[in-house]
Formats: C-alpha cells, structure tokens, sequence
C-alpha cells in the first residue's frame, strides 16, 4: 500500500470542522490513477485496516483521526474495517461506501410539498441498504454549513459522522450500518455563521422521557387488531352518526398509568358511559407538561411519559375493539422555541416565517409556522397523515385554527402586515389547511377532521372546491367547534334562574346560525380550568340545585343539534376545577363517601343520556340540515322554559323539554304534531335515581286535538320538574 495524497487543507479543516458538504467525497473508497484510494476518519483510533476478501491492509495514520492509503485494486471490492482502539478491536461496514438510501424521487416530492408519506423519507429509518442492515439518518437543514449525526453509538461526539448534503434539495443524510432501533441520537448542525447547534429529530418516531430531549430509533412491532372497526367507520358521513366525545388527558385521568395500563381501564370505562368516541389532548412529544401538549418539539412521536409509540397503538387498538373512535388534538399553530427542537433548526429561520413579526406568536411566547414554504408545508400534512395511517388515529381535532387564519391575531394596528390583496386573511394558512384536509380525506376513509375555530369564518366544514360569498374555497373541515353555542349557553345557565329570563336568547341564538356549519357542541377542559370553576361549579343555588342545573344543561345539549363533547370529570360532576397534577376526583364516586347519589346520579344521567343518544336517530341523523329541529316553545322567557322537536330521516320526533326555573311546572302546555297517538317520558333528570326530586310523567301523554297550541294541531300537558330536562317519544 502506498501512501494517499495528503487532503487539501480547506477540505481537511472543512471535514473536521463539520461543514462539508461532500464527506462521502473524501471518504470511503474511490478509484484513482494505479488503483483504489481509502480514507477513514475514526477519531481515537490507533489504527484501522480494510479488509477484503482475500485482502488485509493497514492504513497510514494521517493525523485527527484520519487514515489513508492506495491499494493496487482495478476496482473498489466489498469490504470492512477493522478498528483498533486502546481498549477494543471492532470490525464495522465503512458508512462511506454505500449510495444515498434515500431516493430522487422523495426529494423531488419534499421540494414540492407532495409527499405524503414524508416519515418514510425522512429522519431516523432502520433498513437492509445495499445488503447490509443499518439506519438511515435524514434530515432537512438548506441553511447548514454541516451536519453531523451524534449519539450513544459515538459517545455523543460527531467527528467522525458527517452527513453528506443532497444537492438543492437541503436534506442531508448518511447510512449507518449497524445500528439499529433504541440508539439515542441528535443532529450536530454548523450554522451558516460557523456555530454549532444540537437538535433533536424533527421527524423522530420516538423521543426519551422529557426532561431529556434526544431522539431514539425506532421500528415498529405492533400487530393492529382492529380491522373490523378500520372497515366499518366509513359506512356513515360522521354528520349523519351519533358522535358523543370524551376528551381526556390521559397523564392525568388516572396519574401514573402508563399507554398499557391505561388500556385496561380507559375503553371499559368509556363503553360503560356510551360515549362512541374518546379525545385525546395533545399525545405527540412536548417537553413542559404544563403545556398539556399543546407546545409540541416531537410532531411524529407520542409522548414518551407513558410509554413507547408501540404501547400507544395498543391503546388506541384496545379503544378500537371495544367499538369506540380515537380523535386526537393536532396543533399544527405553532411551536415553541426550545434551543434544541425547531427554532432556527439550521441556524436561520426554517420552520417558522422569516418575518420575525409573522414568526412570534404574540399569545403564547411561541413561534408559528411559516405555511407558505412547500417543505414545511409538507412536513405538517404528512404528519396528519402520519397519525391516521400509522396510529390508526379516527379524527384530528385541530387546534387554534383562529390563530391561523387571521394576519392580525391577537395583532394591534401597525403589528401586522396586509396579505396581497390588502386583507388580514392568512393566505398560506388557508391553503395549507385545504390541503390538509383534501388530503386526509382522501387517503383515510372514515377520519373526521374537527376544527377548534372561534370566529365567524365562513366555510369552516364547507368542501375545498365549494366558493363562498369571501371568494374561499371552504376549509375541508367535517366538523368545527361551536364556541359561541359554548359561551352563550354556560352564560345563561350560571344566572340565577330569577335572572335567566333576561338572557333568554343567549339559549336560543344559536339556531339562527345552527346550519352555517357543522357543529361540535364543546364542554372541554378549556371551560374548567384556570378560574373558570368546574362545570357544576358554575351553575347557582345550592348544591342540590346546582346538580339538578347541570344535568338539565346536559340533557339539553345532548338534544341540541350538533354533535357533543365533555371533558373528564364533569360527567359526575366534579367541584373541583381540572389540574393536570391530579385529575379527576374518582374519590367521589364510592359509595363509602356518600350514600346519596350525588355524582353517580351525575354519570348515571350521562350514560343514559348516550345510551338514548345512540339509540334515537331524530338526535343526530339530521344534525346539519333544518329539517331535523322545529321550535315548540322558543319564547317562554318568563318560565325558562325550551321546548323544541328533533326529527329523524323517517320523520320520527323527540321532543325535548327543559325548565330552567326551580319550581315545578304543571299542566305545562305544549304544541304538539297531531299524528302521533301518545308521548312517553324517555328520559327525566330529575328521577331521583340521578339525585332529583322525582318529579315526572309516569303515564303516556295524549295529545288533545281540540286544545291547538303553539302553532300546532294539538297539545299536551305534561309536568315539568324544576331545573329539570325531559325527553319524550311517541309510545
């Protein structure tokens, strides 16, 4: 073997300095006038050998860790190193002689913003790569001088593993071969200004535990049971089916139990109530747990604290089985700026807008993403594809899609700069949005995407392509939060009941705009935490009167159009405002604490109120479409009294009844359809088997043809018990 010519010296100090572009250029194995030349760069080592099949050659130590020679080869054979240290011999594959593993044709989707299978491509990939089993490491960083991959396999020391730059694509990458799943890993990045900066994946399928940050290989072995589920949700439009949602913290619904764990209780106890879906706060990785999720650093990985992503598909797969739906907060609005997640990842402005005013939301001490760049555009809808085809997830509930849409959010005049035709509309939020949702229901059958959007947009859950009167095509949303229904209905019903005849029309307003979308009816965790008093909190009186509020309020909603959702705890009303620290006061519910039926009143009410739900299409058939409601009584201010019909696409009725006054109505007239022959309670919140005063109608009520009332043919009477809401169905 002959000595290698020496590296010049701006490649050599470029190499070692991680801030070259090419070191597969330098590296490996390359044929050269007389034969092949070999250079490895093993920083520590004392020396390094190639072997090869009838071949064994040691290598001239040329200094930093570098080695080098020429053999008289014709061409470049497969071969190994052997690697000698002070303390250990180990023969590895030269990660410098293997091709790029990954293809032309998924950066020339990633330039575009078109792949849709983006974690394929992109970050951390056990594979068989040119015969040989390794990982492959990928990463986006345009603006980096180098890029280096560093971990527990180095002893978090770069050096000797720089990544070589793909071209204009500005993805870096390099085969390991060797390394496999659970290494802990982070990309070494030199800035554009020569520093250096470490960072976790921002395509890493698994993280650690925070506090720690590093991101872990990962391949995934979990087999998924739930095919059944998977084939059988897309059989009905999830605005035309029964779609009543818990949302759940899951750190904090029983602290302390892990993905597993939770598995074993959370789908019985959900199938027990009759909710036919669960949501989940935020699940991908995020580093402070106060956040509650909501200031995710790991977009393409659940969170460690209660499990592997592994554990988290067993959850999600236990749920399936028991017949419940999965949704699950997305928050594609922002993330936070954390010196080793996504902030300046290459040393520049990358995931965020380059326009530090656009950049900084001005809420949250966060950063937003810039929506008009094709590869973070990409990055974000890939990753609600991600969720639903690889964690099997049935809906995203998108949040602080306001914060999105609006140029001057939050902004005062002069903070915020006009789009191209001089409105405050978000453009590229807008397309991005479409996007996402086009996407999504085209590539998952059966997934409903919900927005948590607070203003009057209009077209939230309109389709992409349909132009409304603002000149948007509609947001491809299926479902959208009803936030006003939310704060105008807990306005009235946390006055006092000699009080709610003056805000009357805060419970009735919104059918005026009930159509203009289709509507989720929200009692989330934002709504009992921070101040704002649990849910039976909020309601006067004493306590009988405040439980007996509440369960009227509930059994309204339940019958209101639109779909539901309740936050945990509330549904056996809890005192005690929501704390991330502990969660739900399960205390309450065992009989050795009280002998009445205070809160399990409350839960029995809220699984019969599913389980009437579910079985009585006039309550969600027709949700979106005013042939499914009619007014009885929308005026009886003075009684707080509502009264109204739902009808199913056969034309069946419920009627729903709710007084909001503490005292017992009786003889109460009602107009009522005269083809039907009798009306029978179906439900009553104040049975006493819920904690009320037992007041009802035990008998079938005939309508009486001869006494019209309320605009219709014929009427009933029935009683109506205080702070109370009854249904009732034809017999």
């Amino acid at each position: 073997m002959r000595t290698a010519p020496p590296l010049g010296e701006e490649d050599r100090g470029r190499l070692l300095g991680g801030a070259h572009h090419d070191p597969h250029g330098l590296l490996g194995a390359h044929p050269v006038r007389g034969g092949v030349l070999f250079r490895v760069l093993r920083p520590y080592a004392k020396a390094v050998t190639v072997l090869a099949k009838g071949l064994r050659a040691d290598l001239h130590d040329e200094g930093d860790g570098l080695f080098g020679g020429v053999l008289p080869l014709s061409a470049v054979p497969e071969y190994e190193l052997l690697v000698a240290y002070e303390d250990n011999v180990v023969t590895v594959h030269d990660p410098y002689r293997f091709l790029p593993a990954v293809g032309e044709l998924d950066l020339h989707l990633f330039g575009e913003g078109r792949h849709e299978e983006l974690w394929q491509a992109m970050g951390a990939m056990p594979m068989v790569h040119q015969e040989v089993t390794g990982t492959r490491f990928t990463v986006w960083a345009p603006n980096a001088r180098g890029v280096r991959v560093v971990g527990n396999f180095n002893f978090w020391d770069g050096t000797g593993f720089p990544m070589r730059s793909l071209g204009s694509s500005g993805v870096w990458e390099l085969f390991l071969p060797g390394l496999g799943e659970g290494e802990l890993y982070k990309f070494e990045i030199t800035r554009p200004d020569g520093s250096k900066t470490l960072r976790a994946d921002p395509m890493a399928r698994r993280t650690e535990c925070p506090p720690a940050n590093a991101s872990v290989v990962h391949t995934s072995h979990h087999r998924w049971q739930d095919a059944a589920w998977l084939e059988r949700r897309a059989e009905r439009p999830v605005h035309a089916a029964p779609f009543s949602v818990y949302e759940v913290h899951l750190a904090s619904w029983r602290p302390g139990l892990t993905y597993r764990q939770l598995a074993q209780q959370l789908p019985a106890y959900v199938k027990d109530l009759g909710f036919t879906h669960v949501e989940l706060m935020p699940v991908a990785e995020h580093p402070f747990g106060g956040s509650w999720g909501y200031q995710v650093t790991g977009f393409y990985a659940p969170t460690a604290r209660m499990g592997t992503p592994d554990d988290f598909k067993y959850l999600v797969d236990a749920l399936h089985r028991a017949g419940i739906g999965v949704l699950m907060d997305w928050v594609p609005a922002h993330f936070p700026r954390d010196a080793w997640a996504l902030a300046e990842f290459d040393g520049r402005p990358l995931y965020e807008h380059e326009d530090p005013a656009r950049a900084a939301h001005p809420d949250w001490g966060t950063l937003e993403f810039d929506y008009g760049r094709a590869e973070v555009r990409n990055f974000l809808v890939a990753n609600a594809v991600y969720w639903c085809e690889e964690f099997h997830i049935d809906g995203l509930r998108v949040d602080a899609v306001a914060s999105m849409l609006y140029l001057d959010y939050s902004r005062e005049s002069g903070e915020w700069t006009p789009n191209v035709h001089g409105g405050r509309e978000n453009l590229d939020a807008v397309a991005f949005l479409q996007e996402m949702n086009a996407t999504v229901y085209r590539r998952c059958p059966g997934v409903v995407t919900v927005a948590e959007e607070s203003t009057a947009w209009d077209g939230v859950t309109r389709a992409t392509h349909h132009v409304g009167p603002g000149g948007f095509g509609g947001l491809g949303f299926g479902l959208k939060w009803n936030m006003g229904w939310m704060h105008d209905s807990l306005g009235y019903v946390s006055k006092e009941p000699v009080h709610r005849k003056y805000h009357h029309n805060e419970m009735t307003f919104s059918m005026v705009y009930a159509y203009s979308e289709n509507y989720v009816l929200p009692i989330s965790h934002d709504e009992v935490v921070h101040g704002k008093r649990s849910l039976v909190s909020k309601m006067p009186g004493d306590w009988w009167q405040q439980r007996a509020t509440q369960r009227a309020y509930l059994a309204f909603m339940w019958s209101h159009p639109g779909k539901q959702l309740l936050f945990m705890g509330q549904e056996f009303a809890q005192g005690a405002e929501w704390a991330e620290g502990h969660g739900p006061d399960w205390w309450l519910l065992d009989p050795s604490y009280s002998a009445e039926p205070d809160h399990r009143g409350v839960r029995d009410l809220v699984r019969d109120l599913n389980r009437r739900y579910t079985d009585t299409p006039a309550l969600w058939e027709q949700d979106t479409v005013p042939e499914g409601f009619s007014w009885v009584v929308g005026d009886a201010s003075e009684d707080n009294v509502f009264a109204f019909l739902r009808y199913g696409t056969d034309g069946t009725p419920l009627l729903a009844v709710s007084n909001f006054s503490p005292v017992v109505r009786h003889a109460y007239p009602l107009g009522v359809p005269a083809d039907v022959a009798a009306w029978r309670e179906v439900l009553n919140t104040d049975e006493v088997r819920y904690g009320g005063s037992g007041v009802g109608n035990p008998d079938p009520l005939k309508p009486d043809a001869s006494v019209p009332w309320h605009g219709r043919p014929a009427s009933i009477t029935p009683v109506l018990p205080p702070l109370a809401t009854v249904w009732l169905r034809p017999v």
